[in-house]
């Protein structure tokens, strides 16, 4: 009698034994199924995600070398004072091409190469992808979002169609020498890239320079001239925002514009509605459509479906998307929050090690009902 229960206890014994055993190489398989998924698939993942970013952050970086270089070249005097990181980009205090006032600290941080790298992935949100028309309207009162804004443009393969103002606000482009035209051409010398405006306007108050001095404006209409530039000089805004809207869907073809960018506070892109101020800075909601006749090209665009990426307010615009204020030196490409992580890779991480707990549990679970007391003997 005593034999037999020993015999039944050990026979229990060696199946828990048996039990444990394959719970331990299940748990070992699930374990490497895991590693490989969050070693290699999840980071592959994000690597994809990043990649465009980082490059159009690194294809900026050239940009303000190239600018740099060239405005020491053409002996353009840089104040170290205003341009401590001596990139050419900031102009002066005020000029004869200068249309209204401006933040130097706001100025010097769009700088940033990694502004590149946020306007990609704003415009990659907003569903651009390679071959895509990206209309972009542009103060010159902002060279360096420009610059950004046109090198994440390229670096998705998609098309800019871009018409730029070139009066200027304080420390933007607004040295007569070294117009956001000059920086162009730098940046086509440098091999950076070639593009040229669909279209050029004197910007300022009702887009036609009333708020710079007559000499601004002569130099600039030479300027624009001598360019073959189409230039757009119209003083209604319904009208100046139906040209420009024309110019846009014109150059866009065969395809549709895609994404607005909007940089700066152009009044033909803003329009006079005082809803526009409400427009968060980065990817913007346009929640009211004013009337025509008070409507600017970024209404017009969100009236059409058109996101729109509002690149104003720099203090916002930095705040909301991580990016250092008035950084000296500037930073290097690729770093801040918007590399460090891919919305899909997190999700995917968190995923799978839901699925891997869950998993485990179940294991435990499962061999605890079959067999409670010998569990863990």
């Amino acid at each position: 009698m005593a034999s037999e229960a020993w015999r039944e206890a050990w026979r229990s014994h060696l199946s828990a034994s048996m039990s444990k055993d394959r719970l331990v190489l299940v748990l070992a398989l699930v374990s490497l199924v895991f590693f490989v998924f969050v070693t290699w698939i999840i980071p592959e993942s994000r690597a994809t995600a990043d990649s465009d970013l980082a490059m159009a952050a690194r294809t900026m970086e050239r940009g303000v070398e190239a600018i740099g270089l060239c405005a020491e070249n053409a002996n353009v005097v840089i104040d170290p004072r205003a341009d401590p990181n001596r990139t050419g980009l900031i102009g002066l205090e005020t000029s004869e091409i200068t249309t209204s006032l401006g933040q130097l600290e706001a100025k010097r941080t769009t700088i940033n190469p990694n502004f590149a790298g946020l306007i990609a992935k704003l415009l990659k949100n907003a569903g651009v992808g390679r071959g895509d028309a990206v209309a972009i309207g542009a103060s010159s009162s902002f060279p360096a979002l420009i610059l950004a804004s046109l090198s994440a443009v390229r670096t998705l393969g998609a098309k800019p169609v871009m018409i730029s103002s070139l009066g200027a606000s304080n420390w933007g482009a607004n040295n007569p020498d070294f117009t956001w035209l000059e920086m162009l051409e730098c940046l086509r010398r440098a091999g950076v890239f070639d593009v040229k405006p669909i279209a050029l306007a004197l910007g300022g108050e009702k887009d036609d320079g009333s708020d710079m001095s007559e000499s601004g404006r002569i130099l600039l209409r030479e300027k624009i001239k001598a360019s073959g530039i189409f230039f757009l000089e119209e003083p209604d805004l319904s009208e100046n925002v139906r040209i420009r809207m024309g110019l846009y869907e014109e150059h866009a073809a065969p395809g549709k514009i895609k994404a607005f960018v909007n940089i700066g506070g152009s009044w033909a892109n803003m329009g006079t509605d005082s809803s526009v101020l409400k427009l968060e800075p980065g990817r913007a909601e346009v929640k009211e459509i004013p009337r025509p006749e008070k409507r600017g090209v970024i209404q017009e665009m969100a009236a059409r479906g058109i996101p729109v990426i509002h690149l104003l307010f720099v203090k916002g615009l930095a705040e909301r998307y991580s990016l250092p204020w008035d950084p000296v030196p500037l930073p290097r490409p690729g770093e801040g929050s918007i590399f460090a992580k891919a919305g899909k890779a997190k999700t995917g991480f968190l995923f799978a090690a839901g699925a891997y707990l869950a998993i485990c549990a179940g294991l435990f679970v499962s061999l605890g009902l079959r067999n409670r007391r010998s569990l863990f003997f």
